[in-house]
């Protein structure tokens, strides 16, 4: 999601299964883990087995989803009025990160898709009226992607404008069906330099080149997303290989230059984990303009 860049997400305080932390910030109801379908709080047993099994069906088929939170923003996240809907569980490990409470998939809420659409018809109106719709962030979402595909698929029923924001890294989750229900894709490229990638995020840079190359086939519309870290990013050599990396996607509509910050310290202080950019300060404006200025260079236009 941009590493939580844009759209702040507030942590709440979590106890045990009863936690709701603004019901996942307003969607739905949440759905206990151990005993969701049994009959009683109480359940023997046997009646709680059977409830697991019935939920794991429900979670691999997609019915239902692990979400961190929910906003309504404008202006951020795509065009318009949105909701943008945090979805827990990420395959990455960026040192950016300011929302690290994502990562895992079991430290969200179970919600139905039934719930997040119910929501989504709420705000209908305001969707049409400002261009807006549903923006599908994270974590990953396409790391959980049975249940992506079925709030994309309800949301165009509904006749929302679809958007997921994406590494990349879990592109071939995304089938052709999948891509269909997207009109837009906000790309996370996160460097152009494979070692470099390697150091941001412990992964590889190739499987978002290749989900990068498959949404140009389709001529999907993608907004890209460069986060701007001063020391590990910021290289002249490392903007200019993203540059021309995005300036051979057609479909590239705009590239949006994201200043780092270190918002998300405390998140990482709460959950136990080292946080590598502590004393890492925001880039200069004169940095920002000066990385903007390669994108422009490339003929991009750039935000």
């Amino acid at each position: 999601m941009a590493d939580g860049v844009s759209g702040a997400v507030v942590v709440q305080p979590q106890v045990g299964v009863s936690r709701r932390r603004g019901t996942a910030a307003g969607v739905g109801t949440a759905i206990p883990l151990m005993v969701q379908g049994s009959s009683c709080p109480t359940a023997d047993a046997s009646e709680i087995t059977t409830a697991q099994r019935r939920q794991l069906a429900d979670r691999r088929a997609g019915f239902l989803g692990s979400v961190h939170s929910w906003e309504l923003v404008t202006a951020v996240d795509g065009p318009g009025t949105r909701m943008t809907l945090f979805l827990n569980g990420c395959p990455l490990r960026c040192q950016y990160c300011h929302n690290p409470d994502t990562l895992k998939i079991k430290d969200g809420q179970w919600q139905t898709v039934d719930a997040v659409v119910e929501r989504l018809n709420r705000y209908r109106k305001v969707f049409q009226a400002t261009g807006g719709g549903i923006t599908i962030s994270g974590g990953e979402p396409l790391f959980q992607p049975e249940f992506t595909r079925r709030v994309l698929r309800a949301a165009k029923k509904l006749g929302i404008h679809t958007c997921i924001d994406t590494s990349g890294f879990l592109g071939a989750k995304c089938d052709d069906d999948m891509l269909n229900d997207i009109d837009l894709v906000l790309l996370d490229v996160k460097s152009g330099l494979p070692d470099i990638y390697q150091e941001v995020t412990e992964r590889k840079l190739t499987p978002t080149i290749e989900f990068g190359d498959r949404l140009a086939i389709a001529k999907k519309a993608v907004w890209i997303r460069f986060v701007l870290v001063p020391g590990l990013t910021d290289s002249v050599e490392n903007v200019d290989a993203v540059a021309q990396l995005v300036s051979g996607w057609p479909n590239v509509q705009r590239v949006e230059v994201l200043p780092f910050h270190n918002m998300g310290v405390d998140k990482w202080n709460e959950l136990g984990l080292k946080y590598k950019l502590a004393a890492t300060q925001p880039p200069s404006p004169e940095l920002v303009e000066r990385v903007r200025e390669q994108f422009r260079s490339y003929g991009m236009d750039v935000y």
